[in-house]
């Protein structure tokens, strides 16, 4: 477990020389210390990411890919002991932690491919109805690039933005969660070991007010990319309209699963119990509202609860574990605070509400579900990031649609219907970035990640995810007579 900061190649004790606790959230014990850094540590970064820029943009983008397949070989080859870091620090089960490291692998092989065919894209002729200019496009890297990922899936949302970052040209200043920075500071001794070049990838541990703000108001930063809570969201883009700089948001969500009444209940059952107990809840992602039409409420709940039931809590890295602890004490808290509140409101608590039976340690949560929520409930309507379920029933699909969009989030929904017609109908009238049908929550690096209103601003994953790297420039040349 790495203890320093990752700035130009080097691992060097922060300037002040803070440190900060990390916990296991199993143990509820600290079991390391990473650097604390400040601004300074920021402004050094910068500094080598600056230095380091010029160099790297004038890179060939099939050399630049070779240095992200190589990442993506490392990751794989070390993806047993990477997967066991995130879940000791995460508290997700080891199996899903197995899955994100495929899943970072993948963002960089992905990105890899696409930087080699920038070289191709170069001085791209474009039309203009005046034969006598030539007129050409190329797309070239913004510059220094700030990435600020949260604590919910460590390396993953690390790769979404440093791969397609890297890809394009521009050189990185990471900021990982102070609260899961033991797997993602593993980045840069991965960097080292493909030979990166100085100074391309930087990691400043620490908290935001130290590393995070600096970093977003930073003159030298031409990027600003944050994944996290609209709260701070919103700070981040305050902050960096000060420069003006680029800014992608991937905020939060509050979204809809939907099921018919001809859905497959098998199928149904999975995509609910997938779509908010995976990572105990804690994903952005999460189909947290649950709209079932009235028909066969009683029969999907049964089964809902059965399969929730079903769900083992206990130590991550058990392969009998299908259901982690919350990652720290002050998420805990939080999804507590609203479980309390459901139970003051008077709502219908129809599973869990607590800590699991026979677990006395842990920040676990039981997978919870509320029936008949209000629409106006603060459950129904905010973002709690637990395992919290909240339900009620419709009558027809238009009360369905009007539901599912009736909230000031728009990141994903899930639709489950036999219905080829009515689900592709639905789909297109929800307002959110991604539709799953008839599907539990499966990402493709290929598409694009990110929302419709309160969920955020811009796109990750797919060529998007590259375009948010890239300005655009047009070149158009009178053309003159030979001489």
């Amino acid at each position: 477990m790495r203890d320093r900061l990752y700035i130009g190649g080097e691992w060097r004790p922060p300037v002040k020389g803070g440190k900060i606790p990390v916990f296991n959230p199993y143990s509820e014990q600290v079991i390391h210390h990473v650097a604390a850094g400040t601004p300074e540590d920021v402004d050094l970064a910068v500094a080598a990411a600056k230095a380091a820029f010029p160099a790297w943009r004038q890179t060939s983008g099939s050399v630049r890919g070779m240095f992200l397949k190589a990442i993506a070989a490392k990751v794989r080859a070390r993806k047993d002991e990477l997967a066991r870091l995130s879940s000791l620090n995460n508290g997700k089960p080891l199996a899903e932690a197995l899955i994100d490291m495929q899943d970072v692998a993948s963002s960089f092989d992905y990105y890899g491919e696409l930087a080699a065919d920038l070289d191709r894209e170069r001085d791209c002729t474009v039309e203009v109805p005046d034969s006598a200019y030539r007129a050409t496009m190329r797309r070239e890297p913004l510059g220094v690039a700030g990435l600020i990922v949260p604590w919910n899936f460590p390396l993953v949302t690390t790769s979404w933005k440093v791969a397609p970052a890297l890809a394009a040209g521009c050189t990185v200043v990471l900021k990982p969660s102070e609260v899961t920075p033991i797997v993602e500071l593993e980045l840069g001794a991965i960097a080292d070991e493909v030979g990166l070049p100085r100074g391309v990838l930087n990691l400043v541990t620490g908290l935001g007010p130290d590393v995070g703000a600096p970093l977003t108001t930073h003159k030298d930063v031409a990027k600003v990319s944050f994944t996290g809570s609209n709260g701070v969201g919103s700070r981040v883009m305050a902050a960096a309209s000060q420069g003006p700089k680029a800014v992608s948001l991937e905020l939060g969500g509050k979204s809809p699963i939907v099921v018919f009444a001809d859905a497959d209940l098998d199928i149904a059952t999975n995509c609910v119990v997938n779509g908010i107990f995976f990572n105990a809840g804690q994903m952005c992602s999460a189909t947290s509202r649950l709209l079932v039409e009235e028909s066969i409420a009683p029969r999907l709940i049964e089964r809902v609860i059965a399969a929730a039931k079903a769900l083992k809590p206990g130590d991550p890295l058990s392969s009998a574990t299908t259901l982690g602890p919350l990652t720290s004490k002050a998420q805990y808290d939080k999804v507590l605070s609203y479980i309390a509140r459901g139970k003051a409101e008077g709502l219908s608590l129809l599973l869990g509400g607590g800590r699991p039976e026979g677990l006395e340690t842990g920040w676990f949560i039981a997978p919870t579900l509320f029936g008949d929520v209000p629409v106006s409930s603060p459950l129904w309507r905010e973002e709690i990031f637990g395992p919290v379920l909240c339900m009620r029933t419709f009558a027809s699909e238009a009360e369905a649609i009007e539901l599912a969009n009736d909230s000031d989030f728009g990141l994903v929904a899930t639709v489950v219907t036999r219905d080829r017609e009515k689900s592709e109908r639905v789909a297109d009238a929800i307002e959110a970035g991604l539709v799953w049908i008839n599907s539990p929550q499966v990402i493709f690096v290929e598409t694009s990640w990110g929302g419709f209103k309160a969920s955020g601003i811009g796109r990750e994953l797919g060529p998007w995810g590259l375009d948010a790297y890239l300005e655009v420039k047009h070149k158009a040349r009178r053309l003159m007579p030979a001489a």
